[in-house]
C-alpha cells in the first residue's frame, strides 16, 4: 500500500504541473489575423509578427518576419528599394517563402517573364487562442499560361514559450493528366532571407556591413560549410543590441528525404532542399537528374517545416531538444 503523504505529495505536485501548464498557456499573447484583398496581417498579443502577401508578387510570401520583442529577422529587399546597410542580389529572395526551380522544365525560383509564377485562388484565416492558422490554395503557372501543379499550403504561425514560430505544411497536387517532376536543381525550396545583420562574415559584402552570425547545424558543421550537407535542421543566428536572434528550421522525419540538404549560404539565403542532389553531392554531379522527385499524374505529395524564432545560440534555446518535440508530434 502507497502510504498517504506519498499520494498527497503526487497529487500536490501534479496539481501544480497543471496549472504551471495552464499558467503558461494563459499568459501566451493571443493570435489576431486582419485581412485585405492582398495580405493577410498576423498579430500576436496585439504585436504584428508577419503577413502574409499572396497578391501582387510572383509567389505568395511572408513579409516582415518579426521576432517577439519587434527585431526584424529577414531582408527587406526587393519589398522595400533600398535599406542602409543592406545588399541587394538576388532580387527573388523574398523573406520566407516555397517554390523551386525546375517543376516540368518551368523554374519558379527566380523572377521574369519567362519564369514560371504561383497564382493564389483561396486564402482562410483563423484563429485559436495562440494560433493563427492560413489555409491557402495556388496554381503553379508557367510562362505559357499551363498549370504545371496545385498546392495547398497549411501555416500555423504561434506564440510559444521561448519564441515564436511558423509550422509550413505545403502538399503539392499533379494535375490527373500528366505527372510532375520536381527537378534536381539547387535553387530551392522552403526558403528565408535573413537580415544582414544575420549573416556570418563573408566576401558577398558589397556594403561592408560586418555581420557577427553563426549557421549551425544538427551534426555540429557551421557557417559556409553547412551547405550541402544534409541535416534535421540547421539554426541561423547572430547578436543584436546586446541580446543574440536566432532562426532554426526543422525538417520534419516524415518529409520525403529526411534529412534534407540544405541551400544554406553565409551571405544569407537560408532554404531547406529536398530535391538538389545532383548538385550538392560530388558522387552525382554527373547525373543531372538524381535528385528528380516525380508525382504521378493525379497524386500528391506532402512537405513539413518548422521556423523556429527564439533568442540564445543554438544550446542555450535547446534546439536539439525543440526538434525531437517537432519530431514527435502527430
Amino acid at each position: 500500500m502507497i502510504p498517504r503523504f506519498l499520494l498527497l505529495l503526487a497529487a500536490a505536485l501534479f496539481t501544480s504541473s497543471v496549472a504551471a501548464f495552464a499558467a503558461a498557456a494563459a499568459a501566451l499573447p493571443e493570435a489576431k489575423v486582419t485581412r485585405t484583398d492582398e495580405r493577410v496581417r498576423v498579430e500576436l498579443g496585439e504585436q504584428l509578427f508577419t503577413e502574409y502577401v499572396f497578391k501582387g508578387g510572383p509567389r505568395p510570401y511572408f513579409y516582415p518576419v518579426l521576432a517577439a520583442d519587434g527585431t526584424q529577422l529577414n531582408r527587406d529587399f526587393p519589398m522595400k528599394t533600398f535599406t542602409a546597410g543592406e545588399e541587394t542580389d538576388h532580387p527573388h529572395h523574398r523573406s520566407l517563402w516555397f517554390t523551386h526551380g525546375v517543376v516540368n522544365g518551368v523554374d519558379f525560383w527566380t523572377e521574369g517573364a519567362d519564369k514560371g509564377t504561383i497564382v493564389n485562388d483561396s486564402v482562410k484565416a483563423t484563429t485559436a487562442g495562440s494560433v493563427a492558422t492560413l489555409v491557402s490554395a495556388n496554381r503553379w503557372v508557367g510562362p505559357d499560361g499551363a498549370v504545371q501543379c496545385t498546392d495547398e499550403t497549411t501555416v500555423r504561425l504561434s506564440a510559444i514559450p521561448g519564441g515564436r514560430q511558423i509550422d509550413y505544411e505545403v502538399t503539392l497536387k499533379a494535375p490527373a493528366d500528366k505527372a510532375v517532376i520536381f527537378g534536381d536543381t539547387k535553387e530551392g525550396s522552403m526558403a528565408f532571407r535573413v537580415a544582414q545583420w544575420l549573416t556570418p562574415t563573408h566576401t558577398f559584402n558589397k556594403q561592408k556591413v560586418e555581420g557577427q552570425g553563426v549557421i549551425v547545424n544538427a551534426e555540429g558543421i557551421r557557417d559556409a560549410a553547412t551547405w550541402s550537407k544534409r541535416s534535421a535542421w540547421v539554426d541561423y543566428y547572430a547578436p543584436k543590441n546586446g541580446k543574440i536572434y536566432g532562426i532554426a528550421m526543422f525538417d520534419h522525419p516524415k518529409n520525403p528525404r529526411h534529412a534534407t540538404w540544405w541551400h544554406v549560404r553565409d551571405y544569407g539565403l537560408f532554404a531547406a532542399n529536398p530535391f538538389g542532389q545532383h548538385d550538392f553531392e560530388p558522387a552525382h554531379k554527373a547525373n543531372p537528374k538524381a535528385g528528380d522527385l516525380t508525382i504521378p499524374a493525379g497524386g500528391s505529395v506532402t512537405f513539413r517545416w518548422r521556423f523556429f524564432f527564439h533568442e540564445g545560440d543554438e544550446k542555450t534555446a535547446k534546439i536539439a531538444e525543440q526538434f525531437a518535440a517537432y519530431a514527435a508530434e502527430k
